[in-house]
């Protein structure tokens, strides 16, 4: 199956990942990557600032209180559970009863991320969240990452561990491989919903032409290049760790940097103690993330059985409304809820995305009721 994916530019023309690489390099490295990046989709894979599967921050003392008046979940430094898939540790967090629902968080990120949402929707709904392969609590492999290696850890964990018709919800990264996972199993997927999804619409008069690679090319232009985008990136991933950075980009994901506190940081600089962290943050930013050229919301929306949710961050710079237009344009079947809030919306304004799911989720667990009992 093969799609095609035109490059992501935020509002000022310039790529996902020169941005994010501008926010992590020290100020005298001046990165202009030359080939149009997929760093988190047309505006964004990514957390714009939980950019790192291998971010560190300074360890805190997770002192700051919870959002008033919603629940939060706790912290376990250990993780919660873990399932072995295709000879992987991969973590999940599961809570509640009742109609299943999973949560795929986005690029860097981990399960904690849905810290103000897993409680509340637990109260009426059986709700997972898990951790994607080299993220969180999930083993950091040293593999080559694709898009689709999450799909299929996806549908596999929703054969293996849910077992019943589900709803898929995510945000960003988390957002598309929840979609591309929606379209590998639509007999088990009845419902979805994305939150400031990643993913680019293709565009279809764009062709691309790969000439035959020279000796020169191959042997030794390519190897070089090869080093420097791993010294480069070795001198970002340093500086990614530095606690200062790592808040400074945090907050500009935000509008409303109040969430922006102690638990957010630490869900973070957990994982990054992985001894594969690095290698994982590497192999994410050049063998996954600049080669992505394959695979498009159409192609994939295209394809979709299920009713589908946009929960919308409207504040957001990197992934802004029009992109939610443009799905519920070319997807009829969709109910779009706008939020002012930025990529994160389930975070920073939980009680607001709360409502909007739940509300949604109650009509998708009816039909699915109805549909098992006929």
């Amino acid at each position: 199956m093969a799609h095609h994916v035109s490059q992501p530019y935020n509002n000022k023309g310039q790529t996902i990942e020169q941005n994010i690489l501008r926010f992590f390099a020290p100020s005298r490295i001046n990165f202009q990557p030359r080939s149009k990046c997929e760093m988190i989709n047309r505006r964004g894979f990514a957390l714009k600032g939980i950019v790192a599967s291998g971010v560190s921050v300074m360890g805190s003392s997770l002192t700051s209180e919870p959002v008033q008046g919603v629940e939060r979940l706790p912290f376990k430094p250990d993780g919660y559970n873990f399932w072995t898939w295709r000879g992987r540790k991969i973590h999940y967090v599961v809570q509640g009863e009742g109609f299943p629902i999973v949560l795929i968080h986005g690029f860097g990120a981990s399960a904690f991320h849905w810290r103000y949402n897993i409680p509340e929707l637990a109260k009426n709904y059986k709700v997972y969240a898990i951790d994607l392969l080299g993220f969180g609590w999930s083993e950091k492999a040293i593999i080559e990452y694709d898009a689709m290696i999450w799909r299929d850890q996806v549908v596999d964990f929703l054969k293996e561990v849910v077992k019943e018709p589900t709803v898929l919800v995510g945000n960003s990264l988390g957002g598309f491989t929840a979609l591309v996972a929606a379209v590998g199993l639509p007999e088990q997927v009845v419902g979805l919903a994305l939150l400031n999804s990643a993913g680019q619409f293709g565009d279809t008069k764009a062709k691309t032409t790969e000439s035959e690679e020279t000796f020169l090319q191959k042997f030794v232009l390519k190897p070089l290049k090869e080093v420097f985008q791993r010294v480069v990136l070795q001198v970002l991933f340093w500086q990614a760790k530095q606690p200062t950075r790592i808040e400074s980009v945090l907050k500009n994901v935000y509008i409303n940097t109040s969430n922006v506190d102690d638990y957010l940081v630490e869900s973070i600089k957990m994982p990054a103690d992985d001894p594969n962290a690095g290698e994982v943050y590497y192999r994410l930013m050049t063998r996954f993330m600049l080669n992505q050229t394959e695979y498009t919301l159409d192609s994939f929306l295209s394809k979709l059985t299920c009713p589908l949710l946009l929960l919308w961050g409207d504040l957001d710079p990197w992934v802004g409304p029009a992109k939610a237009n443009r799905i519920k344009e070319f997807y009829p079947n969709t109910t779009l809820v706008n939020l002012k809030a930025g990529h994160c919306p389930h975070d920073e304004v939980p009680e607001l995305a709360n409502k909007a799911l739940v509300d949604w989720l109650s009509t998708i667990a009816k039909k699915a009721s109805s549909l098992q009992t006929v």
